[in-house]
């Protein structure tokens, strides 16, 4: 039987290229570690990486810009939607004065006792920053954000589903969730994985919005990836959740930084499993020192790349 360790990343398709990485970097202050491509398909799309200061797994934000192609999606019920992101407890306030002053619209909500800031990307996915103490990831300090409020990470996911217990049944019965269900409202939360931070599963009861897109799409969470620590845990976890019955798996696909298989969840979620392993990481193609400052390709586009490049919306990335 295998385990998960914890979350490892969450990839969202985007509006414009440049916004989302002004939104990213210039507001959030998240270091820009990586842009690429989408593997799939022939349509060149950025995909871009964002992290806290190690590029640690469950801190990272990928996105994929749609709108150049005029691609959008819709939100809605049984898909995830909401980025959970974990910040200092006492960066709070920091951070309601930051994005206020950046024309952000913020408000205060309580979550299942703890303060958060709800909030939106520039293409209308929801975010929210939760408060959190003892989180010993690292922010990185950049862009008028210091270290001490920034971003440590994922705090985790919020999934909207028309029947939510489905959602909770799939991870009690073979996703290896931790400890108490705890319920808020119409949202229930559950630790999945090994690590104390950034593995929250929030699902929220709804019956009121119709079906969300499951396909790329301007406006819509893609998928969230978690961590499956080797290949041989990863081959086992694949093989518990298919043997449950849930063979809505997909075979193993080499992101060059990491290996994954996906699976589509019965509350409608798609999640990864990814395993960042020996020959990957994000510095197998750039240098630590270096990262994010290249347009790296996977060798099957590398003959390719003048015309890819001139494709795609040229974008600037300020230190």
């Amino acid at each position: 039987m295998g385990y998960i360790q914890g979350s490892h990343h969450v990839t969202l398709s985007v509006g414009h290229a440049q916004e989302d990485v002004d939104f990213h970097t210039q507001i959030l202050g998240m270091r820009f570690i990586k842009k690429t491509v989408l593997y799939d398909g022939s349509t060149p799309v950025y995909h871009l990486y964002y992290s806290n200061a190690a590029g640690d797994p469950s801190s990272v934000v990928t996105t994929f810009p749609w709108a150049q192609h005029q691609i959008y999606g819709k939100r809605g019920t049984n898909q995830a939607r909401e980025v959970l992101l974990s910040v200092p407890e006492e960066s709070l306030d920091f951070w309601f004065k930051r994005l206020t002053e950046h024309e952000i619209q913020v408000a205060n909500a309580e979550v299942f006792g703890k303060r958060r800031l709800t909030f939106e990307h520039p293409c209308g996915i929801e975010y929210a920053l939760v408060g959190n103490t003892g989180d010993p990831r690292v922010a990185y300090a950049g862009n008028g954000v210091p270290q001490e409020f920034g971003i440590h990470g994922i705090h985790g996911t919020g999934i909207h589903a028309h029947t939510p217990e489905r959602t909770v049944e799939f991870a009690e019965s073979v996703f290896f969730s931790q400890g108490d269900i705890v319920e808020d409202g119409d949202r229930a939360a559950f630790q999945v994985g090994n690590d104390k931070f950034g593995n929250y599963v929030e699902v929220i009861g709804n019956r009121s919005d119709d079906q969300g897109t499951w396909s790329y799409g301007a406006g819509t969470y893609h998928h969230f990836a978690w961590n499956l620590d080797n290949l041989e845990n990863q081959q086992a976890v694949k093989f518990d959740i298919e043997g449950a019955g849930y063979t809505d798996i997909s075979e193993l696909k080499d992101r060059t930084y990491f290996k994954s298989v996906y699976c589509r969840m019965p509350g409608g979620a798609l999640f990864e499993m990814a395993v960042t392993h020996n020959e990957g990481g994000w510095d197998c193609d750039e240098s630590p020192e270096e990262l994010g400052r290249n347009f790296m390709l996977p060798p099957q586009f590398e003959s390719q790349r003048a015309e890819i490049m001139g494709q795609l919306e040229p974008i600037t990335v300020e230190d």
